[in-house]
C-alpha cells in the first residue's frame, strides 16, 4: 500500500507491539526504583535519622512518572508493511520515522533474552548497508517475529534480486 492523502492512495496499515513489552518494562521499573526507595530509607535512616529516610518517596514518585512515560512510549511504536519497503515509527515528543527499503536489506535478525523469553517477546533487528538506517522492532510475539522475519527476507531477495 502506499501512503498520501489523495482519492486513490490508502494509509498504511500500522500495527501496534503486544502489551508483553508494556508489562515486562513496567515490572523492570518496579523493581529496579522499588530497591533504590529501600535502599535510600534504609541508608539515610541509619546515617541521618528517620526523617531523613523519607527522602526515598522521591524514587516512588519518579516511579509513578516513570510508571505514565513507559506507557506513552509502548503506545508510539508501530510499523507497517507496505509494497516497497517497511516503515517503523516510535517516539512521544520527538516522532521518528523510519523507512527500510525491501531491497536494502542485508540481514534480518530475530533476538530473545532471557526476560524477553520468559514474557513471550522477541525482537526483529533489520540490517542494510548503510549502518543509520538499521532499525529494531522490540517486543513482538515471537511467532509475528519469525513471520515478519521470513516474509522481509523474502521481500529483500526478489527486491535485490530485481524481481
Amino acid at each position: 500500500m502506499e501512503t498520501g492523502t489523495t482519492g486513490g492512495t490508502h494509509q498504511p496499515a500500522w500495527v501496534g507491539l503486544p502489551e508483553g513489552l508494556l508489562k515486562l518494562r513496567r515490572l523492570l521499573l518496579v523493581v529496579w526504583m522499588g530497591l533504590l526507595a529501600v535502599a535510600t530509607g534504609v541508608l539515610l535512616g541509619l546515617l541521618a535519622g528517620p526523617v531523613w529516610a523519607a527522602f526515598a518517596l522521591v524514587w516512588v514518585a519518579a516511579m509513578a512518572w516513570c510508571w505514565v512515560l513507559l506507557g506513552r512510549n509502548w503506545r508510539s511504536w508501530r510499523y507497517a508493511e507496505r509494497a516497497d519497503d517497511l516503515l517503523i515509527s516510535r517516539g512521544v515528543m520527538w516522532r521518528q520515522q523510519t523507512v527500510v527499503p525491501y531491497g536494502r536489506m542485508q540481514l534480518v535478525e530475530v533476538t530473545s533474552g532471557p526476560l524477553e523469553r520468559r514474557f513471550g517477546l522477541a525482537s526483529v533487528q533489520l540490517h542494510t548497508a548503510a549502518a543509520t538506517t538499521d532499525a529494531t522492532i522490540p517486543g513482538l510475539v515471537p511467532g509475528e517475529a519469525e513471520r515478519l522475519r521470513d516474509r522481509l527476507t523474502e521481500l529483500g531477495e526478489a527486491r535485490s534480486a530485481g524481481l
